[in-house]
């Protein structure tokens, strides 16, 4: 069985990557390869209840993701429809490709950490929209916010969902992992985002005006209370999750409700033409839904590989064989480019216990960091890469090509750093 189903992710995984080549959309492969993987396990499993049973308790884990994902979706295409992004890239003059890439990626790095590494991308790739026109640029610069918001999530306990798992979990706590990751961290940006810059030279053409957003010109105020209102809704969703206990998708979703009341105010008194492209509804209308299938399909893949044991034999075959605790980190650094890092993260909070490895150990650290930044190599090794990808169309080769290298580099990089940190400190 177990053969069987890493087949059918493999070849589901190749049709994935080869999108272009065969002409089928991604979602659709992630979508019937994620049933099938089910379909696979249910049949040769002796006990079809408990089968369903998994399966409903995936889908509630995964459905927490996919409605954070819609929620936080939803309040991006609102600020942009309100022209609320141009608060900020009203105010990046900066036309070099190669200072405006530094600027990017630094304010991707230290957003990451408050918003969390997917939403961060969200927001900044909407943003690099306005400001580069053209696609093929764009896409040099829709990388590296990949890469950053990775890097940035990594030193943070809410920047990432396995930094979070684990600092829920007390194998990590939120001063030990700021203080010992940032440097690791900010190396692991400073590698691919040196090597980019030097790919890149000339200048872009300044950002136009938005005038084209389907609706007329809106007063700053409004632009304000919008963007400001949803700025913060984003950043207060930690502060929520950490005050209520509640998963992170319940203060999306109460902030979307909270931001709907503010735009229903807003425009109360408009026209239903003018107020139409303004509305929550054209919002959702507006989003990217086949990303979000893709993404639900590539989650209950893993769901999949997860409660059938694949993972587990996986991570227990690594230990025996790699041995020491940094190979271990390492290659499951390397391994989360291939498969979401949440099962790999979740897989070995359950085979270490915290007798074996205390809070704040080595090895939590370094899997932090490993876990959080090793899918940068590949686009879909990550969920900020897989938003990215379903954002931008950003090919799985062409990112591949350009910067699955730099990423790796940057990924060594910083681990070193830490591994020399650590014995300095020690």
């Amino acid at each position: 069985m177990i053969t069987l189903l890493v087949f059918c992710f493999i070849l589901g995984y190749v049709a994935i990557a080869t999108e272009h080549q065969i002409k089928v959309n991604k979602a659709a492969v992630a979508l019937m390869t994620g049933v099938a993987c089910w379909v696979i396990y249910i049949m040769y499993s002796g006990d079809k209840h408990l089968v369903n049973h998994q399966l409903t308790e995936q889908l509630g884990e995964l459905s927490g993701i996919l409605f954070f994902l819609m929620g936080a979706m939803t309040i991006v295409e609102l600020i942009d429809a309100h022209d609320g992004f141009d608060i900020i890239t009203s105010r990046i003059k900066q036309t070099n490709k190669r200072k405006l890439l530094w600027i990017i990626s630094f304010l991707t790095f230290f957003l990451s950490p408050v918003l969390d590494n997917l939403t961060t991308t969200i927001v900044m790739v909407s943003m690099v929209r306005l400001l580069i026109t053209d696609k093929e640029e764009r896409l040099w610069y829709v990388g590296m916010v990949v890469i950053a918001s990775n890097a940035g999530g990594a030193w943070s306990p809410i920047g990432d969902v396995t930094t979070t798992m684990m600092w829920i979990g007390g194998q990590i706590t939120a001063a030990s992992i700021i203080s010992k990751l940032i440097l690791p961290s900010l190396v692991c940006l400073l590698v691919p985002l040196t090597i980019i810059t030097f790919r890149l030279k000339g200048q872009i053409a300044p950002p136009e005006t938005t005038e084209a957003s389907g609706h007329k010109a809106l007063p700053v105020r409004q632009q304000k209370i919008v963007f400001f209102s949803g700025v913060g809704i984003l950043c207060a969703i930690p502060i929520f999750k950490s005050a209520t206990h509640l998963p992170p998708y319940m203060g999306a979703l109460a902030g979307l409700g909270i931001l709907w009341v503010i735009t229903e105010v807003i425009h109360g008194k408009k026209d239903e033409e003018d107020k139409h492209v303004l509305s929550v509804v054209y919002a959702l209308r507006k989003i990217d839904t086949p990303s979000i299938l893709f993404f639900l399909g590539i989650l209950m893949n893993i769901a999949a590989l997860q409660v059938s044991g694949a993972l587990g034999s996986l991570a227990q075959w690594m230990t025996t064989t790699l041995q020491t605790d940094d190979r271990i980190v390492i290659s499951l650094g390397m391994l989360s480019s291939l498969v979401d890092n949440v099962p790999l993260v979740a897989a070995v909070q359950g085979m270490y216990s915290l007798q074996q490895y205390p809070t704040d150990h080595y090895f939590w650290e370094f899997l932090a960091y490993s876990t959080g930044t090793g899918g940068s190599a590949l686009i879909i090794g990550s969920a900020a890469g897989v938003a990215a990808m379903g954002m931008e169309s950003v090919s799985f080769f062409w990112y591949l090509k350009k910067f699955t290298w730099p990423a790796l580099a940057g990924f060594f990089a910083g681990a070193g750093i830490y591994m020399l940190q650590h014995l300095l400190i020690r």
